[in-house]
């Protein structure tokens, strides 16, 4: 009896746990929210491209095109990836193929395009897939440039630059690529055809030398 009693005050007298913080908790025990990234610093980090628009790109756009405003410096928006193969028409399962190695090369997962309208020549129907497509921006959009500008582009043979004259008038550059394997994340050896992509670079320039000047400085490597 006085066993017990003394277990008692003890068990009292014991300092409660204090309750862990970072969001509720189910009947599992596991967090129902939670910060996502909050301490993962590789998540956090800004990546090398932003880090040099910011402190390298924006005042020497300012003193080339002669504004005070920073606001005013053309930036880059959006990348777009695209890929079609006229293969997807007599098999659709090669969409597979190409959707895996557009998420590779990306980070992201690819959205299919369809035909908009129906060609019975090419026996093609109005709405079957015929490729995918990505829209990265933000942190992804920079380290894909990066990756594309410093890895990928010189692995092309006998690479002299990129074309100057791709621009539509509106500030967009749009790159054409005749092969994935020039991405490093694609193995060569699993590779069932070589095929195209068209990369669309979407700015605020509103012409094309305020565009070209900025993702030259960005390190596109223009022809000269």
């Amino acid at each position: 009896m006085a066993d017990e009693k003394k277990k008692e005050t003890k068990e009292a007298a014991a300092p409660k746990a204090p309750k862990k913080e970072g969001g509720k908790k189910n009947k599992g025990g596991s967090a129902l929210f939670e910060v996502a990234g909050a301490n993962d610093p590789v998540a956090n980090r800004v990546s090398r491209l932003r880090k040099q628009y910011d402190e390298k790109v924006v005042p020497a756009l300012m003193k080339k095109l002669d504004v005070k405003n920073p606001m005013e410096v053309p930036r880059l928006e959006r990348i777009v990836v695209n890929a079609v193969t006229k293969d997807a028409v007599a098999n659709p399962k090669v969409l597979d193929n190409l959707t895996a190695e557009l998420a590779m090369i990306t980070g992201q997962k690819p959205v299919p395009t369809r035909a908009k309208k129906a060609i019975a020549a090419f026996k093609l129907r109005k709405g079957i897939p015929l490729g995918a497509m990505v829209t990265l921006r933000r942190k992804k959009m920079y380290e894909f440039m990066d990756r594309l500008c410093n890895v990928a582009l010189p692995r092309v043979r006998d690479f002299r630059g990129v074309s100057p004259k791709s621009f539509d008038g509106r500030g967009n550059y749009t790159l054409g690529l005749k092969e994935q394997v020039i991405f490093p994340e694609i193995n060569f050896d699993k590779v069932d055809k070589a095929r195209g992509l068209n990369i669309t670079f979407v700015t605020t320039a509103k012409d094309n030398e305020s565009a070209r000047l900025l993702l030259a400085e960005l390190g596109m490597p223009f022809r000269k």
